[in-house]
Formats: C-alpha cells, structure tokens, sequence
C-alpha cells in the first residue's frame, strides 16, 4: 500500500471533501446530463474512532473520506455507497459526518441494534442512510421472527430502506425468503459468497439464482477476491448466472474499497478494471453501473 493510501491530515480531509461538493454544483450549474456511475460498496475509517468489542478484524491504517473521493474522482465514478464497517459496531457517527459533507455524492448504510429507536433510524435517514447491514460471517444467525427484528425490519420497509447482508449463499438462501415475507427489499454481498470449492454449482448459490424472479432483491457483483483464489474466475462463471436470473437492473457493482483484509493485492483501479473484463459490452457495463440510482434513491 502506498503512502497515500495509509490516510491523510485533517487539512487535506476537509480540503478534499469541499472540492467535491464544488464540483458536484459545477456540473449542477452547466446542465450536463450524463449517466451516473455509482459504485454501490466502500468503507472509510480511520485509526482514532472507537473499535467495536467482540470484532474479527482491526485495521492499522487510515481510510478516510478524502480518500476515498480521490478515489470516485481518478476512476470516473460519480456516485458512492458507505457501508459501515464491521469493526466499528453500531456508533454510525463518523459515516454520518461523511455523510454530511458530500452534499448528497454519496449515501450510507448502517449497522444497528435490534432495538434501534425510529427516531434515531429518521435521523440516518435524513443524512442519506438507505438501508442497514447485517454482517453475519461469523456470526450466530438472527431470529428474524423475535419482536425486536420484527419491529425493526417493520420501521425499515416503511421508510423504504433496504436491508444489506454479508453471509454464506447456503444461509442467504434460508435468511432471504424471511426477509422477503417481511415485505423487505434485499441485497447480497459479493456474490452471494458460495463455497469457493463449488462456486457456481453451490447449491446454496443456486438457490439464491431462483430468488431473481421476486425482483426485490439484488446482488452486488464486488469483491470477487472474498470467494476464495479463483474468485475472478469465479465471477466470470457467475455473472451470466446472475444476470440471467436478475436482470441488468438487479445487479450492483462495488469497488469494496479499502479492500479490507486484501490491501496488499488490491486497488480501485483494479477492481474496476476487472468490470470491463467481466461485463464487455459497453452499453451493459453503463446500465449496471447506473443501476443502483433508485434503489440508492440517487
């Protein structure tokens, strides 16, 4: 990773955040209408935020919001989603505080506790929040059933919000379906995240390909390197999969920016380089990547 990378000051934090929100009013003020390119799956951190208790991973670098514009800015990307790290828990207040300085570039999603107030999920929604993270690698899966999801996944369909979730196709292929009878509209991490011994023939990952046809849930095409050493080749196999049983409109790409875990093989540049790779035709390519605009409420 290069020094750049590992962060930046607090001047050059503000300075880049304003520069962006500049340039967004240029674009605004000269009229131009261009297809938005939005990359639906990015983290920012830094070294000084409390880390939550219980975390399977602790980063030892900064990736701030200034740099991660940069990033948006060098790769032509005119739109980013912030999900919420894992390591940070539920305290949202730095994803809120990007948030606020972007005037409306990017939108949030958030990781919440059960018993979250409305009132508090309002608030996220006002700031750009969208929807909320379930992080479950790792994790005992939740009873979606108990009062305190049912009163929660109730408030989040209501605001029209999406629920995000990060776990193995074999339980997403169980966990969905509940969501859906909730009324909720889903997304899936990275594929799916089949067992990157199966790839495409996990039953698991199957399963999930059928859940296409109730057009309320979507399937972000990110991080193929989180489905195992071969997850490119992987991908190749998958998305036509994918984009068979979802259409182009239910299919998201992500950069997965700072590429957690993977910092040392990594970049945006890559990453972005692989979806012209991946989805050849132009035309194709330029739908998936504006796709999101609605969902993301862009």
């Amino acid at each position: 990773m290069t020094t750049s990378e590992r962060g930046l000051t607090r001047r050059q934090f503000g300075a880049g955040a304003a520069a962006v929100v500049a340039s967004a009013a240029v674009g605004k003020a000269t009229g131009e209408v261009t297809m938005p390119v939005i990359d639906t799956h990015a983290h920012v951190f830094h070294r000084e935020l409390k880390l939550a208790p219980g975390r399977r991973y602790a980063p030892d670098y900064d990736a701030p919001l200034s740099l991660y514009l940069e990033q948006l800015d060098t790769n032509g990307t005119t739109n980013g989603v912030l999900v919420q790290p894992s390591f940070l828990g539920t305290d949202n207040s730095y994803l809120v505080d990007c948030l606020k300085q972007t005037g409306g570039r990017l939108r949030g999603i958030a990781v919440v506790d059960a018993a979250v107030s409305v009132d508090e999920l309002r608030a996220f929604d006002k700031v750009g929040i969208v929807g909320i993270r379930l992080n479950l690698v790792g994790q005992p899966l939740p009873d979606l059933a108990a009062n305190a999801w049912k009163g929660l996944l109730a408030n989040v369909k209501a605001m029209g919000w999406q629920v995000e979730i990060q776990r193995n196709a074999s339980d997403l292929a169980v966990l969905t379906p509940q969501l859906l009878d909730q009324g909720i509209t889903v997304v899936l991490d990275h594929y799916a995240l089949p067992d990157p011994k199966l790839g495409v023939a996990d039953p698991g990952f199957q399963s999930v390909l059928k859940l296409g046809a109730t057009r309320n849930v979507w399937v972000k095409i990110s991080a193929p390197y989180r489905n195992g050493p071969a997850g490119e080749s992987f991908a190749k196999e998958a998305y036509p999969l994918l984009r068979s049983a979802y259409g182009l409109d239910r299919l998201l790409w992500g950069s997965d920016w700072p590429h957690t875990q993977f910092e040392a093989t990594q970049t945006y540049a890559r990453n972005r380089k692989f979806l012209d790779t991946l989805i050849v035709d132009e035309r194709e390519r330029a739908q998936v990547l504006a796709s999101p605009r609605p969902l993301f409420r862009f």
